[in-house]
């Protein structure tokens, strides 16, 4: 993903160098300290502050919220599709079984989630996060890509 990020000029261009294996080196090393550096506060921050023995369960439990959003617009932008393109739904080959009940189902458990999130002292400061996460990512790119096409459902086309 960070290879991705870098060729997409997203993140720097040290990233999307490859050693001599093709592997793009940069970006393996940095995941891997993350992940290291998750570890050794997992092991060590209970140790100095006592307060901190959930971290990994407010680490986890901050990414949840972003980790939905994808599936929510996806779920979402099934349910859209269907409404535009009803004639089209008989013969297409991907359908999701018992769509749009399921797509209603799975927002509903999605929903559902993040309820018992809220209520779970362990988890609502950082659902907290997940929302001040999501707030700055979308500031962040509303800001770099002020220029939003604009899409015509009638056509299907792309308009500058």
């Amino acid at each position: 993903m960070v290879y991705t990020l870098a060729n997409a000029r997203q993140l720097p261009k040290a990233f999307t160098k490859l050693n001599r294996h093709g592997v793009p080196f940069y970006p393996v090393v940095s995941i891997g300290f993350g992940i290291l550096l998750g570890v050794v506060l997992n092991a060590l921050l209970p140790l100095i502050y006592p307060a901190a023995s959930n971290v990994f369960v407010l680490v986890y439990s901050s990414s949840v919220l972003p980790g939905m959003v994808p599936w929510v617009v996806i779920l979402i932008s099934e349910i859209k599709f269907r409404k535009v393109h009803a004639d089209k739904m008989a013969e297409h080959p991907f359908k999701m079984p018992f769509a749009p009940y399921s797509n209603y189902l799975t927002l509903a458990f999605l929903a559902l989630t993040l309820f018992f999130m809220i209520l779970n002292p362990e988890t609502n400061i950082s659902l907290l996060v997940g929302v001040v996460f999501l707030a700055i990512m979308t500031t962040i790119y509303f800001v770099k890509h002020n220029k939003q096409p604009i899409i015509d459902h009638t056509t299907e086309k792309f308009e500058e």
